[in-house]
């Protein structure tokens, strides 16, 4: 399989899915609360993009976000967040994007982040780097004390907010800045970029991040799981990235000052 031809037919398809954003009155739909929403924006660029990508692979399975089936057992499978930062997206905020990532064996080979209001597409392929609108893109050489952290306070599961919060107050005083965009993905991809250069969240679902994480190692940074932990693609995850080693570890080692367990999120 040749995946830079693959790339280029999945990047044609997510920017013509796209179109989608920009289409008449968005319907909002509550999942469970307020703060877990989707809209018919949502399933419009799900349901065209699982038909595209069929078309152009038609091995593979799918994992998304919006009226998916959960339960994926081929080789291969494509993961799709139609809009990460939703809320955003409801509110006119153009911190939103649409995420699609190959996964082989459980681990991502292709990703595609594509922000259409920011005009930034990102693109990576396992092992041959990391680019923002054809340009390649690496994370910066800045120490944790000029670092920018990303991070959210678990939007979908408030009860873990006071976790969040006590990781923040920890690492502030320590670290530049924190930032909060709205979008997993965006951020994620930001720290690849050089624009921040750490992030951590609770309760990541697995299309919230599997591109962007491919996308944030490709361009020399790192991420793992609890403690340490390789990240897998079948669960809902604590995620936390780096622009190096140093600084994960570090923020790493402030989690384990707030987490004395692995936390049990429910199944997906």
């Amino acid at each position: 399989m040749d995946l830079f031809k693959l790339q280029k037919k999945a990047v044609k398809a997510v920017k013509r899915s796209a179109k989608i954003f920009k289409k008449g009155a968005i319907n909002i739909i509550e999942k469970g609360d307020a703060a877990n929403i989707v809209t018919n924006a949502d399933i419009s660029i799900q349901h065209f993009l699982e038909k595209e990508l069929k078309r152009i692979f038609p091995k593979a399975e799918f994992l998304g976000e919006e009226e998916s089936s959960k339960i994926v057992t081929g080789e291969y499978l494509w993961v799709i967040d139609p809009i990460d930062g939703t809320t955003n997206f409801s509110r006119d905020i153009p911190h939103c994007l649409i995420s699609v990532a190959l996964l082989h064996k459980g681990q991502p080979v292709l990703g595609i982040c594509f922000a259409p209001h920011l005009k930034q597409l990102f693109t990576a392929i396992a092992g041959s780097g990391a680019f923002c609108n054809g340009k390649r893109i690496k994370t910066s050489n800045k120490p944790f004390s000029n670092a920018l952290l990303c991070t959210s306070f678990t939007p979908y599961r408030k009860d873990l907010a006071r976790i969040c919060a006590d990781i923040v107050l920890e690492a502030y005083p320590l670290c530049n800045d924190t930032r909060r965009f709205g979008s997993c993905a965006l951020e994620i991809c930001n720290v690849a970029m050089g624009k921040c250069d750490m992030y951590f969240e609770l309760n990541v679902f697995p299309w919230d991040c599997a591109a962007a994480v491919l996308i944030l190692t490709e361009a020399g940074g790192c991420v793992s799981g609890y403690n340490g932990e390789s990240l897998t693609f079948d669960k809902k995850n604590i995620v936390i990235g780096a622009n190096n080693r140093e600084n994960l570890e570090k923020l790493n080692s402030i989690i384990l000052n707030h987490i004395k367990k692995p936390i049990d999120f429910e199944e997906l």
